[in-house]
């Protein structure tokens, strides 16, 4: 053949498959939909540090399905008025740590707790207004709940774990210096567990993706301050 026609003949084959390759090209677009996002994977876990000598603990993320509907379940507006009525507490005892903590380091953590926790109460709070939800349960007793006193702000249908009694509470705002520094750890550690385990509930029974953010937040945040207050208990 000469070398025009070999030429020619290439230039053919080339442009057989220049065509076939459009057409597939083309078939390709035709079954996926123009601007398909791929699909996201499923929220990570949780991973929370524990103790020294502890093994950490695994709080699963939330799925697609509890994520679809948007009305709370009562198990979250439960969550928000004792949470907030929690974090006022945890105030209530980091205000007094300015004036009666004698160790700098319990001053600054009672500092840094103080002024996280009030922001977090406005979220809540605004969470609640958000579903129109009021911030006080209906038909609900507050007052004396579990003899735990609280400053009656929210409300709760059962006892909220790791609160101060009022005793409690006397006896620390009595203290001071060293003795202060002992009770506020005690008592706060425990108000920090009590809240980590609240947190815990909810996110296996809640679907609300703001709240399960909040709940993530108050799980790793607080579980970093019980370490860090658990150490300064022991002397460091």
């Amino acid at each position: 053949m000469p070398v025009f026609g070999r030429v020619a003949a290439g230039r053919a084959r080339g442009s057989a498959a220049g065509c076939c390759l459009a057409a597939l090209l083309a078939a390709a677009g035709c079954t996926s939909e123009p601007g398909a996002a791929p699909e996201e994977p499923a929220g990570a876990p949780v991973v929370l540090p524990g103790a020294p000598g502890d093994e950490p603990s695994v709080v699963p993320s939330l799925d697609r399905d509890r994520l679809a509907s948007a009305e709370p379940v009562q198990a979250e507006a439960d969550y928000v008025r004792m949470m907030i009525v929690h974090h006022e507490q945890a105030v209530r005892m980091t205000d007094l740590a300015e004036t009666r903590a004698e160790n700098p380091s319990v001053r600054s953590l009672a500092a840094r707790i103080g002024a996280a926790q009030p922001a977090e109460i406005g979220a809540m709070r605004g969470w609640l207004a958000t579903h129109d939800l009021p911030e006080q349960a209906q038909g609900s007793g507050h007052e004396g709940h579990s003899g735990h006193g609280h400053s009656g702000h929210g409300a709760e249908p059962g006892p909220m774990p790791g609160m101060a009694t009022p005793e409690q509470l006397a006896a620390l705002e009595a203290s001071g210096g060293a003795e202060f520094d002992r009770l506020f750890l005690r008592l706060m550690t425990a108000h920090h567990e009590g809240a980590v385990a609240m947190a815990t509930d909810v996110l296996a029974t809640g679907r609300d993706e703001q709240l399960h953010e909040m709940a993530q937040d108050v799980l790793v945040t607080q579980t970093d301050e019980i370490a860090t207050m658990r150490g300064l208990a022991a002397g460091g």
